[in-house]
């Protein structure tokens, strides 16, 4: 089996799940600017040290996490682990600044993975490759760092092989002390006029022989190389399992440097930051959610969907009733979503195709038009609502030419004639005989 062989192999789950929970926490929750806000008002360590003083979640409840994702259909997680200001959340040897050593007093990440694994959850870790805390890591001159226009943190006497040795030791931690992983997600690789911070830079084939010899089973988001890195032929072993677009749905979905689809996951906010940010409102209404969930289905990936807990440990009100409304629709249609990936049809002007096997899922936005015009290609037994199962009733146009052999496979629905049970989309099975 090659790469190509293994990788499909390898997220076979992953691409069945379709739907997971992003989750971005740590101290920035307390300043609420977002989780760049560090780097952004480049705030030095000293001052930021407050919110390591500060940080006292005494309403995390990771159990109501997973409920609230269990019930938005979400199938895994993704939580921050360490992000790039260098805070762990997890008990790590390696260092005094993770969560133990706050108010919190407890590993954090072990709550999360025990929680979620008890509602039958795949469990997944962000790990920051970046880290502005650890004084190896490059300071002055460094694109993100907080501290990059300060002359008084010049990288002379930086070791950056120590920085790699600490980095690799929590990895090797995280993938050790909490059972069976499902998901690593590193994040992220760049380069500047002073740093080219990608692939072996990081030692990323060794990091990734360990994950593999650790997890077997795990799979390695890309991002151990450039964000656009190609995967062909000649990959590193670092190139991933999966890509990983940010904040945007391909138009066509996403091949490797050969032209051969590759799995993918388009990772989303549900407002217009990643961690808690208090002033952003610009929360993505459920409608728009379900869309963007049926439109990587559509095109073969997934929707990881991001949440933003505030310092208390909450998450924000906004997003738990969004969450809720995208989960009732998931209990009417998940069918549609679970397992299925694209039809390789034309994309219809009334909204989406799925697919699984030789059923075809319609995923009908606008009902301006009285009828409906399905065209798979192929001979279309039953036709059905799938919120309730309930049959639809196939008609035949006065106009339809029965002579047109382009119109043989077509199947017409009278919308006048059903209920469509949601506005946001109401999703008509396509039975293929």
């Amino acid at each position: 089996m090659d790469r190509y062989e293994e990788r499909w192999a390898r997220t076979e789950a992953f691409r069945r799940d379709r739907f997971g929970m992003f989750i971005h926490w740590g101290l920035y929750a307390i300043p609420a600017r977002g989780e760049w806000v560090r780097s952004h008002e480049e705030i030095s360590l000293e001052e930021y040290q407050q919110y390591f003083d500060e940080f006292d979640p005494y309403k995390y409840d990771p159990k109501a996490w997973a409920r609230l994702a269990r019930e938005a259909g979400m199938k895994y997680a993704v939580m921050t682990t360490k992000h790039h200001d260098g805070f762990c959340l997890f008990d790590s040897a390696y260092t005094d600044y993770k969560a133990t050593n706050t108010k919190a007093g407890r590993d954090l990440v072990r709550e999360y993975v025990e929680a979620f694994r008890a509602e039958g959850l795949k469990v997944g870790f962000y790990y920051s490759l970046l880290d502005w805390h650890h004084p190896d890591y490059p300071h002055y001159g460094d694109q993100n760092h907080p501290m990059r226009n300060n002359p008084a943190y010049q990288n002379e006497g930086r070791n950056f092989d120590n920085y790699v040795t600490y980095m690799h030791n929590q990895v090797r931690e995280l993938l050790t002390n909490y059972g069976k992983i499902d998901i690593i997600w590193f994040d992220f690789s760049y380069t500047d006029e002073y740093n080219d911070m990608r692939g072996e830079k990081w030692q990323a084939t060794k990091l990734v022989n360990m994950v593999r010899e650790l997890q077997p089973g795990i799979i390695i988001d890309n991002r151990l190389d450039l964000h656009d890195a190609g995967q062909g032929a000649d990959e590193p072993v670092y190139t991933g399992d999966f890509k990983s677009p940010e904040q945007i749905i391909p138009a066509e979905g996403l091949k490797d440097g050969l032209g051969r689809d590759v799995p993918w996951e388009a990772c989303m906010t549900l407002n217009d930051h990643w961690g808690y940010c208090a002033a952003d409102k610009n929360y993505k209404s459920a409608k728009t959610v379900i869309r963007m969930l049926a439109e990587c289905v559509s095109k073969g990936g997934n929707l990881l969907l991001n949440v933003g807990p505030n310092a208390k440990g909450e998450i924000p009100r906004e997003s738990v009733e969004i969450l809720k409304r995208v989960g009732r629709w998931m209990d009417d249609n998940g069918e549609s979503i679970y397992g299925c990936g694209k039809a390789d049809l034309p994309k219809p002007e009334w909204g989406r195709y799925t697919r699984r096997d030789d059923t075809y899922y319609a995923h009908v936005y606008d009902t301006a038009t009285s009828v409906l015009q399905f065209d798979v290609g192929r001979e279309v037994g039953k036709v059905r609502l799938v919120s309730d199962a309930s049959e639809l009733v196939k008609i035949q146009p006065w106009n339809l030419e029965h002579t047109n052999k382009k119109l043989v496979h077509d199947v017409f629905v009278d919308l006048k004639t059903v209920n469509l049970p949601d506005e946001i989309d109401t999703v008509i099975k396509l039975e293929v005989k």
